[in-house]
């Protein structure tokens, strides 16, 4: 998650000021840089109390903001904010967003971090703020196309491997070519419902049957770890993680975290899932202060669900139920009807899984359930 602060307004002018002021009153939590010599101006004139002195030229301010914003607005030129960032470019996965204002605030510039910055979102917001026309160049916005390296982003799916292919996979959908988006899981809604697919991409829910080679691009979303017998898909494939998996978790009170987590990671590998695919660890609720599941379920940032032994005990598809554990907590499984209350299915992905190190001399239960998804019309090439 992300520790930046939101939005760096920069006005070193009398008719940025103005501009910086209408942008402050309506962007959340942002900051204003304002040159030195309009300090008070900008205080007294604009309202801006708050207003953060700046000396120029503002290459040290910069230097130390730069990463400590989401977005930085400049009501400055392009040329010049170009030069000033150029020695601060690290990659997409790091760099803020940029925009760049004129004087006469008639256009919002997106310079940097369109996609991965969410630059291009900012800049709209910008430019409904000043009446503006923004101003923006990425192709497959452009167009209304697929944009490949952020897909399902809103949804919170994440790249797998964010450097496979994926420079690759937006020119072949900005170029038209045969794209086929593999959704074995996960929303539907990454491309709204109602309108088809973008000129030369198709759809399908599995992998089972696809020729890698008949397609430019393939644009897996999935929750299955893809071994060896996918190398070909793989070479020319980009691999979506949505949030589809629950966790269902029962142990001993005092379980070890790491003791937690072995299990667990062990448990998803045993059975091919991917852990960035998890989405809600669910337990009864005796265990809502159990301290390992708390602190794993910060690390993998997880909603938590915890139900009573009464829920747990009225859930049917239980097949592995326990009479020692009904004894104890007053219901026939935990870890089982935990993940597929949680997960609002009928049937378990992995049954409970027994995890313990004698060692350590405590146990666990891990089950999986995947969470149920509306379907999305096939569009096969024909």
């Amino acid at each position: 998650m992300s520790e930046r602060k939101s939005f760096a307004i920069f006005a070193i002018t009398k008719h940025g000021l103005g501009h910086a002021a209408r942008l402050a009153a309506q962007l959340p939590a942002a900051d204003v840089y304002v040159s030195e010599k309009l300090i008070e101006r900008a205080r007294t004139e604009h309202g801006l109390r708050d207003a953060i002195p700046m000396g120029l030229p503002m290459g040290p301010t910069l230097q130390r903001t730069f990463t400590a914003y989401d977005c930085h607005v400049h009501v400055i030129s392009v040329g010049a904010v170009v030069r000033m960032i150029a020695p601060l470019l690290q990659n997409k996965k790091v760099d803020p967003a940029v925009i760049c204002v004129d004087d006469g605030a008639r256009f919002a510039i997106c310079v940097l971090s369109g996609h991965v910055g969410r630059g291009n979102q900012f800049t709209e917001r910008v430019a409904e703020v000043l009446g503006a026309t923004p101003v923006i160049t990425t192709a497959s916005d452009v167009l209304g196309t697929l944009t490949v390296d952020i897909l399902g982003r809103e949804l919170g799916w994440k790249l797998d491997d964010q450097d496979r292919n994926v420079t690759r996979g937006c020119a072949a959908v900005v170029n038209q070519t045969p794209v086929l988006v593999v959704q074995e899981t996960g929303e539907p809604t990454f491309w709204p419902l109602e309108k088809p697919l973008p000129t030369g991409v198709r759809y399908t829910t599995s992998l089972e049957g696809v020729d890698p080679s008949a397609w430019e691009m393939l644009l897996i979303v999935s929750d299955r770890l893809l071994d060896e017998r996918y190398a070909a898909h793989l070479e020319r494939g980009i691999v979506y993680r949505p949030k589809s998996l629950v966790l269902g978790v029962g142990c001993d009170r005092g379980t070890p975290f790491e003791l937690l987590e072995r299990g667990v990671l062990a448990t998803l590998k045993q059975h091919e899932l991917s852990y960035k695919c998890l989405h809600t660890l669910a337990s009864i609720d005796k265990k809502a202060d159990e301290p390992a599941l708390l602190e794993f379920a910060e690390k993998y940032e997880l909603r938590t669900a915890f139900y009573t032994a009464e829920q747990l005990d009225g859930v049917s598809g239980i097949q592995n139920p326990s009479a020692m554990v009904e004894k104890h907590v007053g219901t026939r499984g935990v870890s089982e009807p935990a993940a597929l209350l949680a997960a609002g299915a009928s049937e378990l992905l992995v049954p409970k899984t027994i995890y313990k190190e004698p060692e350590i001399g405590r146990t666990m239960t891990v089950s999986v359930a995947r969470r149920s998804f509306p379907t999305r019309p096939e569009e096969a090439a024909t």
